[in-house]
């Protein structure tokens, strides 16, 4: 239980916590809820109030939630909230082309049916998973939730982290974790280096209402800017994640929706008949980045904060679950064994635990978008053909599909169910 406490003699009184979390979108929020289960405090900074985060217009992006993490979500007690606006993804279709022509007939097609009767996860929108979260999180008493309040300034000592709130707080925790994203400042503060990779390009998010039923198929349709792909939604909608280079991203930006739908009708095709948008239009810059350690003197990493990829794959918010559910479980068990939770000793254990996967998945993601982002003729062909002898291989293929659905035997307790 988080406490009122006398800091450092002479300073003021402040809070006294097990964790503080710097970052309370789904992953620190998630990491609150998961440390909760564990029997451990934590208070939870976000400078975003929280009117403001969970209002429909604040992030327009959509998550592919794999099987673990819905069993994670369904532990915490969130999934019987989610369920009723998630998509289940039955089947992904990945093909080849070009902005205005038809998808090649060289594609790759994986069938749910294939690796048992469940599909490949959900598709969920951030607003209700973030709302879910932090509906959660107040009602959670081992976890305190400020929001519209920054961590102004944090230093360490032998037993403790000290940090210093926008709001005039002090707060004494055992550790600090950044869920603070790409640019995290508590990586910064504590001297973590990132490399960072640029990839001139953009991803453009919107959601449209089209004619036809989708059916559960996500789409990823590799175009010389970058993927595009039509992921569906619940009911007769679609999440557009739209690879773009920035000069033309820029432009777009700019446009008026005729133009902006136009555009989307010439990748889109007419499968699912008429399409129009349904709400606002996103812009998201994109790169890799990767913390050069996950864990310093009482610190901690995850989410974006450890590890930034594509969205090529999907996985981003996947992998930033598999952090808080990692990170709480190693922390746990240290408690129960009665070790100092922020001790170099316990952290090294997340970080042998966390980085080798989030290492694969960021030389994964990377990797794809190089191949498939470009319009060099041999590369094209190369590529068509190397998807469809991907496809010939069933055991290629299913292990792919079993990666998509996050079925893995590394997984922290609570996303094995």
């Amino acid at each position: 239980m988080t406490e009122k406490s006398d800091l450092n003699g002479s300073k003021p009184i402040g809070l006294r916590t097990d964790v503080l979390i710097v970052g309370g979108g789904v992953i620190g929020g998630a990491l609150g809820l998961a440390l909760a289960r564990e029997g451990l405090s934590s208070i939870i900074c976000d400078p975003t109030p929280v009117e403001t985060a969970t209002a429909p217009e604040f992030d327009g992006r959509a998550y592919a939630v794999a099987l673990a993490s819905r069993r994670m979500l369904r532990a915490l007690g969130l999934w019987s909230q989610i369920e009723p606006d998630a998509q289940e993804i039955k089947d992904i279709l990945v093909s080849d082309g070009r902005p205005g022509e038809k998808a090649s007939g060289c594609f790759l097609h994986f069938d749910h049916r294939e690796i048992g009767s469940e599909g490949f996860g959900h598709l969920v929108e951030d607003r209700h998973i973030r709302s879910a979260v932090l509906r959660a999180v107040e009602k959670e008493p081992l976890v305190t939730y400020l929001d519209g309040v920054r961590v102004e300034d944090w230093e360490q000592t032998s037993a403790w982290a000290h940090a210093q709130l926008s709001d005039g707080e002090r707060v004494q925790a055992r550790l600090l974790v950044g869920c603070d994203g790409r640019a995290s400042k508590v990586a910064q503060k504590a001297g973590i280096d990132r490399t960072t990779i640029g990839y001139d390009q953009v991803g453009l998010v919107c959601a449209v209402r089209h004619e036809k039923p989708h059916h559960g198929v996500a789409h990823e349709y590799f175009l010389p800017a970058g993927p595009f792909a039509i992921l569906p939604l619940t009911g007769n909608r679609s999440s557009l994640v739209w690879t773009e280079r920035a000069d033309m991203a820029e432009t777009l930006r700019e446009a008026s929706d005729a133009v902006y739908l136009a555009e989307i009708r010439r990748r889109f095709g007419e499968f699912l008949g008429q399409v129009e948008l349904d709400g606002k239009r996103w812009v998201y810059p994109l790169n890799l980045t990767v913390a050069r350690s996950f864990v310093g003197p009482r610190v901690a990493l995850a989410g974006d904060a450890a590890r930034g990829i594509h969205p090529i794959a999907g996985q981003g918010m996947n992998y930033g679950l598999r952090d808080a559910a990692a990170l709480a479980e190693v922390l746990g068990d240290a408690a129960r064994l009665g070790e100092d939770i922020g001790s170099v000793a316990v952290l090294e254990r997340y970080e042998r635990w966390r980085r080798p996967d989030s290492t694969a998945i960021a030389l994964a993601t990377d990797g794809i978008n190089r191949l498939f982002s470009n319009d060099v003729p041999v590369v094209r062909a190369a590529r068509r053909f190397g998807l469809w002898a991907f496809g010939q291989v069933g055991p290629l293929r299913r292990t792919a599909m079993a990666f998509a659905a996050g079925a893995r035997s590394d997984l922290p307790r609570i996303m094995l169910g």
